[in-house]
């Protein structure tokens, strides 16, 4: 008998004890539910805010007189962000949208964002929370008195400087003189004239005998030159360069890689169909610091970088005087550019030319 009370005792204690056990339990399997319909939220709301950023950054890119819209990149924020994040009238308030130009110094660590110079970088910061769009609500955690949370999530995405120019990069194979690259701002224009001569908008000659670059095999024909404006620098472009031990890489120019390169006076009328084609297209132009004692096809420019100008218009009509071409100092964004490995590096880069975002945080 004392074995069957004995028995009958466990069995209370076990019930008991189970009884006691039920409610931290059932509040343990509440917050593990809840948490992991947090961790759904949360990586929703943070892929909405990383797809915003890079978005948005890109619409930094300066138009050629070095404005830059950043109502559009708001707007662009709050389209991502409508569009991504499954709630509705979901909203992004202007605090949570920095817009700005990222400290090299800081691009590895707490990435600090300055509002000087030509902006580069975008953070969003997307909530629900007190703020905007309401704290999440839970669902089983209400039984030990939790209703919501807030969560925040936040990304910033620059713009990577270009380094180089691989297959495909955009070009203008005309020379432009480095007095006058330095000499003019972003929105500033040139007119290269087919007898050689480079105007500023001002009317003012800049010396020299300016004219087509051979980027690629020497002694460029017409046709050479109309594919490079039309498609980019070719893979055999650069197999050329680099055979005559011009270039440093078979696969890419180097954004301040200098080398000399044969070229022709003036403006062939030749070129006019994939010149006037690609009026208002940005391209990489060559700047030239010096030129040889030749003329003709003996002709030489040392180029030592790259810069970015838009093709504004052209006049074909008329002799060698009066044929140009108009061309405006600006900013590039141009996906097939290498970016440069190092964000934290400004000086190995191609002036205002910009590749494909990336997230830094």
């Amino acid at each position: 008998m004392s074995n069957i009370r004995n028995k009958n005792s466990r069995r209370g204690a076990i019930a008991a004890l189970s009884a006691l056990l039920l409610v931290p339990m059932l509040a343990l399997v509440a917050l593990c539910v809840d948490y992991g319909y947090l961790l759904v939220v949360r990586t929703d709301l943070q892929r909405s805010a990383d797809a915003a950023a890079l978005a948005a950054v890109r619409d930094l890119i300066p138009a050629a007189d070095g404005t830059q819209d950043l109502d559009r990149v708001r707007a662009t924020v709050r389209e991502y962000a409508a569009a991504n994040v499954p709630i509705e009238d979901f909203t992004v308030p202007d605090s949570d949208i920095e817009i700005g130009r990222y400290d090299p110094a800081t691009i590895y660590s707490n990435v600090t964002i300055l509002n000087t110079g030509t902006f580069d970088t975008v953070r969003v910061t997307l909530r629900r929370d007190a703020v905007a769009n309401a704290p999440v609500s839970l669902f089983f955690a209400r039984v030990i008195g939790i209703t919501e949370t807030e969560i925040t999530a936040t990304a910033t995405a620059v713009m990577q400087k270009a380094t180089a120019l691989p297959p495909g990069s955009d070009i203008l194979p005309i020379a432009i003189p480095l007095s006058a690259w330095n000499a003019q701002s972003p929105g500033d224009q040139w007119s290269i004239y087919g007898d050689g001569r480079v105007v500023d908008e001002l009317g003012n000659s800049i010396p020299g005998n300016w004219g087509t670059l051979d980027i690629g095999p020497s002694s460029n024909s017409t046709a050479d030159l109309n594919n490079q404006i039309n498609d980019g620098l070719d893979s055999s472009d650069l197999y050329d360069l680099y055979s005559d031990g011009r270039i440093d890489s078979l696969t890419e120019i180097g954004g301040n890689e200098q080398f000399w390169a044969q070229a022709e006076t003036g403006l062939s009328v030749g070129l006019k169909h994939s010149v006037t084609a690609n009026h208002g297209a940005t391209k990489l132009i060559p700047i030239v610091d010096a030129v040889d004692d030749g003329t003709g096809n003996n002709l030489e420019y040392h180029v030592i970088g790259w810069g970015v100008v838009q093709i504004d218009d052209s006049h074909w009509q008329g002799g060698d005087s009066q044929r140009h071409v108009m061309v405006t100092k600006a900013f590039m964004y141009d996906g097939d550019l290498a970016p440069h490995a190092d964000l934290g590096n400004t000086t190995d880069v191609i002036e205002d030319a910009y590749t494909s975002p990336v997230l830094v945080q």
